[in-house]
């Protein structure tokens, strides 16, 4: 690849730069603003648009860019993937923006194109979210990360002082966080209905490939040749170790690999626990128990997980809580007590069932219970009279803007985002540590002041994760 000898180079420069600009009071100026694209793209005024670079075309990507895009307001440039041609629908995505510049290495484009860029969206696999990311900050663009944000505590804890460092917008892809159904919770946080909470039960159902048994595996796959389509495997790892090409990890089951996904926790944790863990201030977690972890190994997650955080205090009304995570198997749901049944006017009961994923949030009064599910859906109130009782803070209001349209909005300063790096970076966090007791499966205690776990020298290299690769290590030194 003609960019592999350069891109050291170049990058190490532009971040050189760009690190200067930062210690020195320079204030990055937005493309969009500048008169060259004025004159380039005369159909919008310069306030009203933004040049978009896409790293990850395929996957996620498939939905995050048209996301991006709806509006109009944001117009993708740049397309960035490793592969063009076998990950699912990125055919449509090639077809729907004909004009936009490929690369195959998103230094490539940066070195190329970086001033024609306002923004980018990393929906890569997880381990290549960081570099992607930091490379972006570190030059001025505001950024859109799918969940997890990181693949290790420490990648997280570094775009989190890159968002104060570089002053850009930055959003993470938990799209709930930005809906009604998160309006509706902080109001009821708002009313004190979330008062007091002093357990949540967490649940998952099985749905990825690892969490079937027939489908175990307890060593890393044998070598097979890589599809047409995939111009650099070595490109694909990143960071990580390089493993030899197999068809599980591309173009979609990386996910369930320790080396680079983050499993059922690190994918849907983000959607799952996200409302609890911000609007109740979590932060994180002191001790970390695995119950139970089905079919363990150190290759690839548990074929089931259940999971015991302990969170301490913090302040009134939110006392220490326990949060019980459960994710595969065949009992993940949660028995829901008779006290919280609907009683009907025979006298007859009838328990609530649970959603097929979700949280229960228990409070210390038992006088009612909170179901949360996932994603943008709403919170519901058992006893059903409950709800009727507490109507108005239960009623749903839709946000102006979604959660995609809010980064493109506050990209122009028009808005704020909901889920910035320095909220979403915690919440990772919180996903990383729950990840490291997976690949484990000890207990963990974990100091969050200085953020290291107590006398587990293996569970604090993993919070660190290996050494990049020596071409990536610039990347971890920008913030």
């Amino acid at each position: 690849m003609k960019h592999k000898q350069s891109a050291q180079n170049t990058s190490r420069r532009d971040f050189l730069k760009s690190s200067i600009s930062a210690g020195f009071g320079f204030t990055f100026i937005p493309a969009y603003l500048t008169s060259a694209r004025s004159s380039a793209n005369p159909q919008l005024p310069p306030s009203q648009r933004l040049n978009l670079a896409c790293i990850g075309v395929g996957g996620r990507g498939t939905k995050v860019i048209p996301s991006l895009c709806q509006k109009g307001r944001a117009t993708p440039v740049a397309l960035v993937d490793v592969d063009f041609e076998n990950p699912k629908d990125v055919a449509k995505m090639l077809n729907a923006y004909p004009k936009a510049k490929r690369f195959h290495d998103f230094r490539e484009m940066f070195d190329t194109m970086s001033a024609d860029i306002d923004a980018v969206s990393v929906a890569t696999p997880d381990h290549t979210h960081f570099t992607a990311a930091i490379q972006a900050m570190s030059l001025g663009k505001h950024v859109y990360v799918e969940k997890p944000l990181t693949h290790t505590f420490r990648e997280a804890e570094i775009l989190m002082r890159a968002e104060k460092k570089y002053k850009v917008v930055t959003q993470m892809g938990n799209q709930g966080h930005t809906s009604a159904g998160a309006s509706q919770f902080k109001q009821m946080v708002s009313a004190g209905l979330m008062n007091d909470v002093v357990k949540i039960e967490a649940w998952k159902s099985p749905a990825l490939w690892f969490m079937k048994a027939d489908g175990r595996i307890s060593d890393y796959p044998v070598a097979q040749q890589p599809p047409a389509g995939l111009k650099n495997w070595d490109l694909w790892c990143g960071p990580c170790e390089k493993k030899p090409f197999h068809p599980l990890y591309h173009p979609f089951d990386w996910r369930g690999f320790h080396l680079y996904g983050s499993g059922m926790f690190g994918d849907w944790g983000a959607h799952i626990i996200d409302f609890a863990h911000d609007y109740l201030n979590l932060g994180l977690p002191t001790r970390i128990r695995p119950l139970a972890l089905g079919d363990f190994n150190e290759t690839i997650f548990p074929l089931s997980t259940e999971i015991m955080f302990d969170f301490p205090e913090r302040g009134e009304s939110l006392p220490a809580l326990q949060l019980h995570w459960k994710a595969g198997g065949k009992d993940y749901l949660p028995a829901i007590d008779e006290r919280y049944a609907d009683i009907s006017a025979d006298g007859s009961k009838k328990v609530p069932k649970p959603v097929r994923t979700g949280t229960l949030l228990h409070r210390k009064q038992g006088d009612f219970l909170v179901e949360r599910a996932h994603h943008e859906r709403p919170s519901r109130l058992f006893p059903q009279v409950k709800m009727e009782e507490f109507a108005e803070v239960m009623a749903l209001h839709e946000p102006e803007l979604n959660h995609f349209e809010s980064f493109v909005q506050a990209v122009m300063g028009n808005s704020q985002t909901g889920s910035p790096f320095s909220r979403a970076g915690e919440l990772t966090q919180t996903l990383n540590i729950g990840m490291i007791a997976e690949r484990l499966n000890v207990d963990l205690e974990f100091d969050p002041k200085t953020k290291r776990f107590i006398g587990n020298d293996t569970a604090n290299a993993l919070l660190d994760g290996p050494a990049p690769r020596s071409e990536w290590a610039d990347h971890y030194t920008l913030a």
